[in-house]
Parts: C-alpha cells; structure tokens; sequence
C-alpha cells in the first residue's frame, strides 16, 4: 500500500514536472456550480459532468457516447437476474490506493443508502457478491438487460479513503449535511481536485498516473461559475475563459459571426417539464384551503393548455427549444411518435376546465424555479406565470440559485415546480422508473416530487424493465406514456438545445447529456 503510494506520488511528480514548462490550461465557466464533490449526493447533469472527470464508473461513454468499458473491462449476464463484471487491473486512486471489488461493493451500499440522490441507478440490484479482487457478481431482483447504461452515472469511490476521512455516507442535500466529499476527493479519474473554493473557483490538475488514454493535451481545468449570462460572455470574448455554457440564446448568432469563437450546438436528451404536487390534502403556499386542486385531472389539464409553449419557443428561447408531449425527446428509446402531439393552447379552454372544476376565479400558488441551471430558466417560469394568469391563477414565482432550490425540491417542500430530465441510459425506462413511477424502494419515483401515482403505470414500468423482447417492451412503454398523458401527470414543456462557446482552438466532444469530458479536450496553439 505505501509503496503504491509512493509509485503514484512519483509519477504524478514526474509528470508535473514534464509539463510545468508548457502546461495547457483550460479555463471552463458555467452559470452554476457543482454543488458538491460528492459523486452520490446530487443527481444533477453539471454536477455528474464536473465529477465525472475526477470519479469514474464501471461502464462509460465514449466519444461517439456509446458505452464503453471504464472500471470494468467487461461484462455479460450468466444468468437472467446475474451480471459478471470484471474489474480493472493497476487502477490506482488518486491517494494511491489500489481499485478492487471492495470498492464498488461500497460504493453500490453508499449509493442506496439514506442521503444518496443515485438510488434509481442501483435500485434493480438485490446484493452484489465478490469473487475476487477484480471480479463481482451482480445479482438483481429480476432481469434487467439494460443494466450496464444505468451504471453510466455511478461512480465509484474508494472505501479506505472515506473511511479515513468520515464519508461513509453520502452528503445529504435534503437536510443540508456536508462532509469531507464535499470538497475533497479521490478518485480513479483523469484529473484530480487541486482546490475548492464552492461559488468562487475549482481547480483540477491532470493525474499523472492515470491508467487510461487521455485523448486531450489539458494539464489544468479551472472551473468557474459565472451566473450573469452577460458576464459570462464578455468572460469568453475577453479570453478570461476559453470555454462556456450556456450560450444565452440572444448571443448565439453573434458569437457565431465572430471568426474568433465558435458555438458547438445540437438537441439535449432534457426535456424541461412542471410538476405539481398530487398527494397532499390541501397544497402549500396557497390561498385555497382544505383542497388541493392539483389532484383534479381538469385543473392539470387547464394548467397544460393555458401556456403558450410556441410564444415561449419564439420569444424566451428564441427558437433554441423544441416543445414536446412527452417527457422524453425523440432521440431517447420508447419514444411514441403518435403520442407527441400536445394538447392545444387554447385560453377559453382552460378556463372552463377551472370552472367546471370549482375554481372559476382561478387560485393562488407557489411556482419553484431555478435560476442558474437552465438556458432562460427563470425566464420560462415568468413566461408560465403571466399565461397562466390569463386564467386567473396567482402565480407567486420564486427563482433562486439551485443551492437552495434542490434542497427545497428534493424535501418535497413544493407544490408546483419546474423541473429537467435527461434520460442518462437514453431509455425511456429512466425516466418511468424515475419521475413517472409511485415512489417507493430502490429509488423507484425518487424525482417524482409531486407524487404522481397510477397502479398500471407501475406495473408496466416494472414489466418494462426486465423485457427482453424489443417489441413487447415498446408497446408497453408507449402504454405507460398514453395513460400518463391522458392524466397529465406532468407538464412537458420543451426539449432543451444545447450552445456551448469555445474558442476556436478549442477541440470538444458535446455529448448529448450536457456532460464535458476534459480528457477529450485538445487545445491547439
């Protein structure tokens, strides 16, 4: 142990010392920060891309973002509820200790627990079994062919590490509960923290005794949050950072007709959505006691046809936003073309919902939004308020940065709220599994905040997720979509389009997550 220790601190020493004269830095700026260092304690796309250069997972994405073996050389089923996994070989953590199956064993116990926002990725495993230091079983509690993609967002942490330093357990958003893995790591990863400061700056430099290829010549990433859309421009035009995103959408056309920069730009497997509360007896934050009018299908529906999704699409997202009727986009698994046309817009329409319903006046309540985690996010829940009160419904909006708003989301301390999804295993079982299903064990419904429920579509999602046959399982899927349609069990809004800014020197690979892999990063002189 001290002598890999040692092997690691002298080969990263070497290789700092290799690359002190003409280290490459790569300056990156994002209008939000990672929450957390912590691998399991949000499950949020920026968080999991900035982590995921410092952690890694069993299986990952390549640059065409087709699976890939990272932690695991490889894998196969050896029967229907067992997968065998073989681990890598001379990985070292960053602090030098060696990766074995004790690790992930760990890890799979860290991420179920209480606390961990990563339930639903390890939710289907019943216990997983260690053959030896590089070899596990993984045992299910039912078929799950889709089981390697679910594991593209889990990543694993070293045992000893946080058990010398108190992290056991994950850091806990919810109750806000920070530890070590908050701001320091160890992980597997092509690139280490070198320094933390939340809010302000991140550092990261290259691990020097990396056991894979790092495709990019980037020897230090300085990551930092820049909220102000327009500062955050000016940022990249200045060359104060070589990289950004969001684009705001009413800069795209003038960094592109900049021969300095360039904008990498395509569709983003989130579609953007509103929740709202289904359970509770009387809603929070409303003028309308003893009731909750969220649990008439009408009020939802009238909520639904109220906004003007196209005036959105023109005016706040400037066309860079596609409206869809389902929570997933059409590039993800299971998308039901007969199912994605929406419900009409229609003003009058709404409002005879809401009087039939017995809220002719309309009602008051609370809309939770983020301010920093979406193109134009606060923007579209200004938009949805002023349509909505076309209909008489107060809209009381509160955006805030998602320091404060995920904790409040994750409690359920909301009645209605806007939300994004992307569906990490571009299936269309993540996001049943994950948003539409009743909440209940192993992270089933974890993110369905308002606790939408219908028995069937929890039967079919369980029925969904052990299919083997291509056929039955869309049928399926598109049935669960119709009767979660039908119910409007939440508000689609849009499919999000992504615009990053770069230099023009800069090489990147977008993928369709959002997530920024730096070992792909080149660049040019």
């Amino acid at each position: 142990m001290r002598l890999q220790s040692k092997l690691a601190f002298a080969l990263s020493a070497v290789a700092l010392a290799a690359t002190t004269a003409s280290a490459v830095t790569l300056k990156v700026a994002n209008q939000g920060d990672a929450l957390s260092l912590d691998p399991h304690s949000l499950n949020e796309s920026l968080q999991l891309s900035v982590v995921g250069n410092v952690y890694e997972p069993l299986v990952t994405r390549g640059r065409d973002y087709k699976l890939a073996p990272s932690l695991a050389t490889d894998w196969k089923q050896t029967s229907p509820t067992v997968w065998r996994f073989n681990l890598r070989q001379g990985v070292l953590f960053h602090d030098g200790a060696p990766f074995t199956a004790d690790d992930v064993i760990f890890s799979y116990e860290r991420a179920k627990g209480d606390g961990s926002d990563m339930k639903t990725y390890v939710g289907q495993i019943k216990e997983i079994k260690k053959i030896n230091d590089h070899a596990i079983d993984i045992v299910l509690n039912a078929p799950f062919p889709i089981l390697p993609e679910a594991f593209t967002q889990w990543h694993i942490m070293s045992k000893k590490w946080c058990e010398a330093n108190q992290a056991v357990k994950p850091v806990d958003r919810r109750k806000g509960i920070e530890n070590a893995a908050s701001f320091r790591a160890s992980g597997t990863g092509p690139f280490r923290v070198r320094e933390r400061q939340p809010g302000v700056r991140t550092t990261f430099s290259r691990n020097g005794a990396y056991w894979g290829k790092i495709d990019g010549n980037v020897d230090e990433v300085i990551f930092t949050p820049i909220g102000n859309d327009s500062t955050r421009v000016a940022a990249l035009l200045s060359g104060e950072v070589d990289v950004m995103e969001p684009v705001p959408v009413q800069d795209v056309e003038r960094l592109k007709g900049n021969a300095k920069f360039k904008v990498l730009q395509g569709p983003e497997l989130r579609v953007i959505f509103l929740g709202m509360d289904q359970k509770r007896d009387e809603l929070q934050f409303s003028n309308v006691k003893g009731k909750n009018p969220f649990k008439d299908k009408r009020v939802r529906q009238a909520f639904f046809q109220a906004i003007d999704i196209d005036g959105i699409q023109k005016t706040v997202m400037r066309g860079a936003a596609t409206p869809v009727a389902l929570m997933i986009p059409p590039q993800v698994k299971g998308f039901a073309p007969d199912l994605a046309k929406r419900l009409p817009f229609d003003t009058a329409a709404a409002k005879k919902l809401l009087t039939e319903a017995g809220y002719p006046a309309g009602f008051e309540v609370k809309l939770n939004c983020p301010n920093d985690r979406y193109v134009n996010d606060a923007a579209i829940c200004q938009a949805v308020a002023a349509n909505l009160a076309k209909i008489g419904v107060k809209i009381n909006l509160e955006a805030e940065t998602k320091g404060t708003y995920f904790p409040k989301i994750l409690r359920r301390d909301t009645s209605f709220y806007m939300l994004g999804w992307t569906s990490s295993t571009v299936d269309a079982h993540n996001v049943l599994y994950s948003i539409m299903a009743s909440p209940g064990e192993g992270g089933q419904g974890q993110f369905n905040l308002g606790a939408y429920s219908n028995a069937k579509v929890d039967e079919l999602t369980g029925k969904i997720a052990s299919e083997t046959d291509d056929k039955k399982r869309t049928e399926m899927i598109h049935e669960a979509m119709k009767i979660h349609q039908d119910e409007v069990g939440h508000i689609p809004l849009h499919q999000q389009a992504l615009n990053w800014g770069a230099k023009k020197n800069i090489e990147l690979v977008q993928w369709p997550d959002n997530g920024m892999a730096w070992k792909f990063v080149k660049v040019n002189k």
